[in-house]
């Protein structure tokens, strides 16, 4: 069973940094291609950022030029590093791995920020 453990997340006020990341067992993870997502209360779960296990990296309008997604396919992980965080980046953030037509999430990780 796969399994992807979120961790990095947390409170930071406006104009700070985090850098989430995500480590992914039992899955064939160099070809896998990954994600973050988040999930503002009473708003749908939206993209943030996505790689191609080539590397291809893609971003939400509302986080490009601030967050940076990279994976280390030797430690089985991917972050997310977020730099000049605003309040409105406050949600729940979960990566997602997609290999073929299989999925899997992570379980979330809570980043907060304040102005």
């Amino acid at each position: 069973q796969v399994q992807l453990v979120e961790s990095g997340g947390g409170l930071v006020q406006a104009g700070g940094s985090l850098r989430l990341s995500c480590a992914a067992s039992r899955t064939p993870f160099s070809i896998a291609s990954l994600g973050w997502y988040r999930q503002a209360p009473g708003k749908q779960r939206e993209l943030v950022a996505g790689i191609t296990s080539g590397g291809s990296t893609n971003y939400a309008d509302s986080v490009k030029g601030r967050f940076t997604i990279s994976r280390d396919n030797a430690k089985r992980t991917v972050y997310l590093q977020m730099n000049v965080l605003k309040p409105e980046d406050t949600a729940v953030y979960y990566c997602k791995v997609n290999v073929g037509l299989f999925e899997a999430w992570g379980q979330g990780t809570q980043v907060t920020v304040s102005s």
